[in-house]
């Protein structure tokens, strides 16, 4: 006996979702401990040096096994005709319509939507890795041509893209109307105090993450030093220059430290001096 295991993150045209893989995930690991032999089939676009479904002739297995998400679709029903000398169960799916050739064309089918069955990603370990808040400078035309923002921004989200953690776009404007932005800077802050680290080129991105008790992984976007070196210097808090955005190495020794340090909000700045000439303009 040998199974391939498939799902919506093995075609090509499909997706994985988080919910998906972790179901995969799941009925890999049931294989594994009951001593069947398995091979997973994923997208080229998910995982392009993986087993693909072209990479799965046939006679190599004597069961398909598609697990979790809709079982209908020309996609669903290719299974079917390409894998029809194996024996073909859904496990953790949605069946849409009983009769359709998606789902009749399956020899067993184990639904999640029974009303009955959890979702099959509920028996699937995971592991925490850090939560990183991303906040990005937009352009600022008043540094001219000393601004170096798309080069960084390109340099510093690739590296974070390799990161294994959960990143989370944050952005500091605020607007009522928009669900997906915070309407109130408490709001921002409170959102911004639930991340692990906070990686930035904007300095409000630093001050906010340090005032929420967030270490600040921050990246000046300007040549030779703007705003958030400035800013960086005023609060003691180390700031990495637009000319070294590429050194990967010091943007993870960066990260590292900042995963291991506490962070104490700094102090807050006087206002003494703007409330003294104000009041002796009375």
């Amino acid at each position: 006996m040998r199974v391939l295991l498939t799902g919506w993150a093995s075609f090509l045209h499909g997706e994985a979702t988080a919910g998906d893989v972790l179901s995969l995930r799941a009925v890999g690991a049931a294989l594994a401990r009951a001593g069947i032999g398995h091979d997973v089939a994923w997208s080229p676009g998910f995982r392009p040096g993986a087993r693909h479904l072209p990479d799965a002739p046939p006679s190599e297995y004597t069961h398909v096994v598609f697990a979790c998400g809709p079982v209908h679709g020309p996609q669903v029903r290719s299974l079917h005709e390409r894998y029809a000398s194996c024996r073909r169960i859904a496990v953790g799916v949605t069946v849409p319509d009983p009769e359709d050739p998606a789902v009749t064309g399956f020899h067993r089918i184990f639904p999640r939507d029974d009303g009955v069955t959890a979702d099959l990603s509920l028996a699937a370990t995971v592991s925490t890795t850090p939560v990183l808040g991303v906040v990005l400078a937009p352009h600022q035309p008043e540094y001219g041509g000393a601004g170096r923002h798309d080069d960084v921004h390109e340099a510093l989200t690739g590296w974070v893209a390799g990161l294994d953690c959960a990143r989370v776009p944050l952005d500091t404007r605020l607007a009522h109307e928009d669900w997906e932005r915070c309407a109130t800077p408490d709001q921002f802050v409170s959102l911004v105090s639930k991340m692990d680290a906070v990686v930035t080129t904007r300095l409000h991105g630093l001050v906010l993450g340090l005032k929420a008790g967030v270490p600040v992984v921050a990246v000046d976007p300007v040549a030779g030093g703007g705003k958030v070196t400035a800013q960086g210097k005023a609060l003691g808090w180390p700031v990495v220059a637009a000319e070294d955005v590429a050194d990967t190495a010091l943007l993870d020794a960066r990260l590292k430290w900042c995963l291991s340090t506490a962070v104490e909000p700094p102090p807050a700045p006087s206002l003494a001096g703007l409330v003294a000439e104000l009041a002796g303009s009375r």
